[in-house]
């Protein structure tokens, strides 16, 4: 089994949602891919151990059934331990995140996996330290990253995406920004941006792990 860019951008995603009750379809939609791709993705992904399967989950519609996106694939469970609409929500899911796997594979093994090509100066959507989400952390310089992207609205150094509909899912969802941006800053940032990403994506991936250790930066 080869693991794919688009494998590692859906568990991302599902590490974004959370314990929101969510759809294929709406998986699909909101990564700009199809439902069929975004099962597969599931699949792959659960064969990888990035993802596991919720206590009592059914087996995924086969591939004749995609018609039916749509319906919420409910948990059959033996016993509820937590209660509330909110807590439960995780367990209407097929599957989720393996947290602490993902975590591992995202700082140590994805950068390896999914190497990032660097295009010339461009204009696109903010990638690395020059996100959004890290405004007042580091001060812009001539050294930005972007996604080339037509609705772009910074200039800097291309950096292909982990997937072509990145840009896209990123704009959609501030969470998936951030840990995508954190992880192209571990493929192409300098040491200071590489620390910051090892200190603040397993954070996000797994925030009940243990806290990373802080070491002086060098470069």
């Amino acid at each position: 089994m080869l693991l794919k860019p688009q494998d590692f951008l859906v568990a991302l995603k599902l590490v974004a949602w959370g314990d929101q009750r969510w759809t294929y379809a709406r998986l699909a939609q909101e990564l700009g891919i199809s439902v069929s791709e975004a099962h597969a993705c599931i699949k792959r992904g659960l064969r990888a151990g990035l993802l596991v399967r919720n206590i009592g989950e059914l087996e995924a519609p086969a591939a004749d059934g995609l018609q039916d996106s749509n319906t919420i694939h409910r948990v059959a469970r033996r016993k509820r331990v937590r209660t509330g609409a909110q807590n439960d929500a995780v367990f209407d899911n097929p599957v989720r995140p393996h947290s602490k796997q993902l975590a591992d594979f995202a700082l140590f093994g994805a950068k390896y996996a999914f190497v990032a090509d660097k295009v010339p100066m461009t204009i696109g959507v903010p990638t690395s330290h020059s996100a959004p989400a890290f405004a007042g952390v580091f001060a812009p310089g001539s050294d930005d990253f972007v996604w080339p992207h037509p609705n772009g609205t910074v200039r800097g150094i291309g950096v292909e995406p982990l997937h072509p509909s990145v840009p896209f899912a990123a704009m959609q969802d501030a969470k998936l920004y951030e840990m995508l941006a954190l992880f192209d800053a571990l493929r192409v940032g300098r040491a200071r941006e590489r620390g910051m990403a090892h200190k603040r994506l397993p954070l996000l991936i797994y925030p009940d792990g243990p806290k990373p250790i802080e070491k002086p930066l060098q470069g």
